[in-house]
């Protein structure tokens, strides 16, 4: 059984599939549901291909993800909302 962690744990190099997004989950300070909804609009889907490319030089943060063919930017405590496994 594979272990789920939240894509904003991640290291350089994962590469994983998305199982879940838990927007409550996350400091963001978005409202729940518009994080959810912009990450779906980004790609962050269900069963989606992840892969963590880079992450910034000062605090590793933020970290640019492959999500199936898009490459996107986005902030650890926003990736937090994101399951994978």
């Amino acid at each position: 059984m594979t272990k789920t962690l939240s894509l904003g744990q991640a290291q350089r190099g994962f590469i994983g599939r998305i199982r879940a997004i838990d927007a409550a989950a996350s400091a963001s300070v978005l409202l729940p549901v518009e994080l959810e909804s912009r990450l779906i609009e980004m790609g962050f889907v269900e069963d989606a291909r992840v892969e963590v490319l880079h992450e910034g030089m000062f605090g590793r943060d933020p970290i640019a993800v492959r999500v199936n063919n898009a490459t996107v930017a986005i902030r650890r405590r926003e990736a937090m909302a994101i399951l994978v496994d």
